[in-house]
């Protein structure tokens, strides 16, 4: 062998072991990718789902679907009127070819609108059916009644969870095999716990969905106990009081994380739900998952509480509106601005207020301000409504 050839094939073997080495190397000093650590029973259902799951509320890509998967995530919420969500979700079950291994949930809805009290048994099946077609899936885990406590009628709002066209259209669907459990949601603005303590009690839901945060709500610890008590099981939703992001710096862990540690602490709660929007978001969610709350988590929630605590309007509290001669529905506007100022949601948070028939309008150059003083948690409420006005039309 020549000498020349001899030293090039020993510097081509000896620089392929140092590569070989060097990416030994970098391979364990690459740091692990968050995933799901903890799955939990979801009340007596035979679910156990991923502690962390994958809100659909702004989906509008497969792979963001496929990622968490990949990660663990089992659980996926969806609905009709998330816009491109069930067919994104559909993409992403014509590649993943598992469908048994995951959790699907879609709600009693149509494109663009809940479902009213009055629709007919054919009128849920329906609903149903169009998701199943936009999944390209033969079943539904589960399926919700959403958003109770949206109108200000407490009767009204009892008669659409104990609707019997609902049930009927549920039991005929699941004797067929196209959904499998029933479940209730409400993140208010009006009586949110009574309408979940009925629904725990009723016998007819396996599942509820309350907004749960660290901000506290008035009686929902009572609700979720009661929901222990009888089998029922608890996944939480606005988890992020308001997800205003405006603490600043980013240490060790993050609010994120704190705040979901501080649900997931409740071992009544089988997990929670969050809105997924780019693939960061996993990596950030998901090291909540399987880990213990705490003193130093609790310390990040306080210090988001004495920033924004007077800002955050909790559901179901309706102090404030109790005082308004003209009926401002002070809730739902408030979570409308929420929705655009801290979710990013702008032209949903304009279409639902361009809904209401009593707005905010009617508290610029109000008087009388009987709501002031009225929060027991200090939120200004005419300022945070004139506010929300301004925002919510554009008006200067």
């Amino acid at each position: 062998m020549e000498r020349r050839t001899f030293i090039k094939g020993t510097l081509t073997t000896a620089g392929a072991a140092v590569a070989s080495t060097l990416w030994a190397e970098s391979a364990q000093a690459e740091p692990k990718q968050p995933r799901i650590e903890q799955y939990r029973k979801l009340g007596k259902t035979d679910i156990n789902m991923s502690d962390i799951s994958f809100g659909a509320g702004r989906l509008s890509s497969a792979s963001l679907v496929l990622r968490a998967i990949q990660r663990g995530i089992n659980y996926i919420d969806t609905a009709p009127d998330y816009g491109p969500s069930e067919a994104a979700i559909g993409e992403a079950l014509s590649k993943y070819k598992q469908r048994d291994k995951l959790v699907i949930a879609s709600k009693f809805c149509q494109p663009g609108y809940h479902l009213p009290l009055g629709s007919k048994k054919a009128d849920y099946i329906a609903a149903v059916e169009g998701s199943l077609r936009r999944m390209g899936c033969d079943y539904l885990d589960v399926v919700f009644t959403h958003a109770l406590g949206s109108d200000k009628s407490l009767e009204q709002e009892s008669q659409r969870l104990h609707d019997g066209e609902m049930l009927a259209a549920y039991a005929e669907l699941k004797q067929q095999g196209k959904v499998r459990y029933l479940a209730t949601s409400s993140h208010g603005p009006y009586n949110m716990e009574t309408l979940l303590l009925e629904a725990v009690n009723g016998g007819y839901y396996d599942i509820i969905m309350p907004a749960f945060n660290f901000m506290k709500f008035p009686r929902l610890e009572q609700v979720i106990q009661a929901a222990q008590q009888k089998g029922v099981g608890v996944i939480a939703m606005k988890t992020l009081a308001g997800a205003k992001d405006s603490l600043g710096e980013r240490q060790e862990g993050s609010f994120e994380q704190a705040a979901f540690k501080w649900v997931l602490k409740h071992p009544q709660v089988a997990g929670l739900v969050i809105s997924f929007r780019k693939t960061s978001e996993l990596d950030l969610f998901l090291g909540a998952s399987g880990q213990a709350f705490a003193m130093a988590d609790q310390k990040v929630l306080d210090r988001y509480a004495a920033l924004y605590g007077n800002h955050y309007c909790r559901t179901g509290c309706s102090d404030c509106e109790r005082s308004c001669e003209v009926g401002v529905p002070v809730g739902e506007i408030l979570r409308q601005r929420m929705y655009f100022e801290d979710y990013g949601d702008e032209k949903l948070a304009m279409q639902l207020y361009s809904r209401l028939s009593t707005n905010a309008q009617a508290c610029v150059g109000c008087d009388q301000a009987a709501c002031a003083g009225q929060c027991r948690y200090g939120v200004p409420i005419q300022a945070a409504l004139v506010g929300a006005h301004r925002m919510l039309t554009l008006e200067s």
